[in-house]
């Protein structure tokens, strides 16, 4: 039988926006949540949350991030995702050759910090004043700053919990070599297919591209790794386009419901730019650092989920517990159908709900 494009949306939507459960749970479902510091009205990664896990609040992963069985690293980008799928992508490859001193520096870090225990970054240059480093950007940062962040992604730091936003360190143990790479690089394949499907053809090896930067040590077997999921993924082509998902899954069918919703900008339903406007025949952007003047949409606008199509965007703040929400519409106006009215109302109501703090 052949598969539609409509049967795709459909099925993303659905399979993405699972029933709410809880919040270690929707982590491992997800297999990724992505991370991003700007709150307008959350954090995205709560916003994405939100949405999948039963009685959710701002917050609540940097809360209760400690107890769960998760990492806090990069993946496809940088994110949290379940300890088994981290300890696929370890030991990793350097992105750059440290020297003799560095490495000295490093190791010497790397001790008094295990002797501690979680440590703070202004601890960590209290104690060795490393000074300040040229950034990417031709500013200054502070170099233990920047030499926590490279023994973090080289596996000897993981990050133990934030403060106040800020990632605190404990030492790692060392990760043993996989004893099948090919094996453990299919199965990170899997886990960024079943984030993000059904996806393009182009996006799938875009996510490998990526995935490489997370697991560098096995960027030479990218192209296998590509036509070993072609093979075993379900596909589908559709007007010119190849369609892949997790050949296990069947096409979700039966109407979508009524429900609101209003999606983090980097919620696996609208994170692939190239398949929503494949889906929904608009160009979505996060214009977050876009000039005020260039704007189209708005500084963080969130896309607004009807039934199982993007219609619009909204910009939400939040001020002294009075939310304020500016909805746009591609078509230029709201649906004018009472549920869509009722729906919205019950959106905002939640995203209110969510924003305010426990026990206030």
């Amino acid at each position: 039988m052949s598969v539609t494009l409509a049967q795709l949306r459909r099925h993303a939507v659905a399979r993405s926006l699972f029933t709410r459960t809880t919040l270690e749970r929707a982590i491992h479902k997800l297999g990724f949540v992505q991370a991003d510091p700007i709150r307008a009205p959350a954090r995205a990664q709560d916003l994405t949350l939100r949405q999948r896990v039963r009685d959710y609040r701002a917050g609540d992963l940097e809360q209760r991030y400690p107890e769960l069985a998760i990492e806090e690293d990069y993946f496809v980008n940088y994110g949290f995702l379940p300890r088994a799928t981290h300890a696929l992508m370890h030991p990793r490859s350097p992105r750059e050759v440290w020297a003799p001193a560095r490495w000295k520096q490093a190791q010497a870090v790397l001790d008094w910090i295990a002797a501690r225990g979680v440590v703070h970054p202004r601890e960590v240059n209290a104690h060795f004043a490393h000074g300040k480093v040229k950034n990417w950007f031709g500013g200054s940062s502070n170099a233990t700053t920047q030499l926590l962040d490279a023994m973090h992604y080289r596996g000897l730091l993981r990050v133990a919990r934030r403060e106040g936003g800020i990632r605190l360190y404990v030492a790692r143990m060392a990760t043993p070599a996989q004893a099948d790479p090919q094996a453990a690089f299919d199965s990170l394949v899997d886990a960024v297919v079943a984030k993000y499907a059904p996806l393009p053809a182009a996006t799938l090896a875009q996510l490998l591209t990526h995935l490489c930067i997370g697991a560098p040590q096995w960027r030479g077997e990218r192209n296998t790794a590509l036509q070993r999921a072609r093979q075993r993924l379900a596909q589908a082509r559709i007007d010119g386009v190849d369609w892949y998902w997790p050949a296990a899954e069947r096409l979700r069918r039966g109407e979508p419901d009524d429900t609101v919703r209003l999606l983090a900008p980097f919620d696996p339903v609208v994170w692939d730019r190239r398949r929503f406007e494949l889906f929904w025949g608009w160009a979505y952007r996060f214009e977050a650092y876009t000039p005020a003047s260039k704007r189209k949409l708005g500084y963080y606008a969130l896309p607004l989920l009807w039934r199982d199509a993007v219609i619009g965007w909204a910009n939400v703040t939040a001020v002294d517990g009075k939310l304020n929400a500016q909805l746009g519409y591609v078509s230029g106006q709201a649906p004018r159908d009472p549920v869509f009215s009722r729906e919205v109302d019950a959106e905002l109501a939640r995203l209110r709900e969510f924003l305010r703090p426990r026990g206030a």
